[in-house]
């Protein structure tokens, strides 16, 4: 009694959009999103048509072209990561020793019950 099982090979793998990766392809709707509303905007205030649609297709070269370099950088999880430790500091400063000397207090107390 064999049973066929369909096998999902790709079922942790990030999705992927024409070369963007992940929260890239997110990036780049909302981008969108922006243009058009920038589009209406600017065509309800009664800008002339043809300075309108050079800019908008410029705004939007730009940035299809600046998502997609931020995805072949860093990839699925990298803008996060360098996000990330950017925040970190470059050093910490303490004025006293009594948060070291503390430490130890309490790893020794951790030693004897055993933990």
């Amino acid at each position: 009694m064999s049973l066929i099982y369909q096998i999902n090979k790709g079922i942790n793998k990030p999705i992927e959009f024409s070369g963007l990766k992940g929260q890239y392809i997110g990036y780049l709707a909302g981008g969108l999103l922006l243009l058009l509303l920038t589009f209406i905007s600017l065509y309800l205030l009664g800008a002339n048509l043809y300075v309108i649609l050079p800019l908008v297709f410029g705004l939007g070269a730009g940035l299809f072209m600046a998502v997609g370099r931020l995805s072949k950088r860093f990839g699925v999880h990298g803008l996060e990561k360098f996000m990330a430790k950017r925040g970190l500091p470059k050093y910490l400063r303490f004025g006293s020793r009594r948060l070291f000397t503390g430490l130890k207090v309490l790893q020794g107390n951790a030693e004897r019950q055993g933990t």
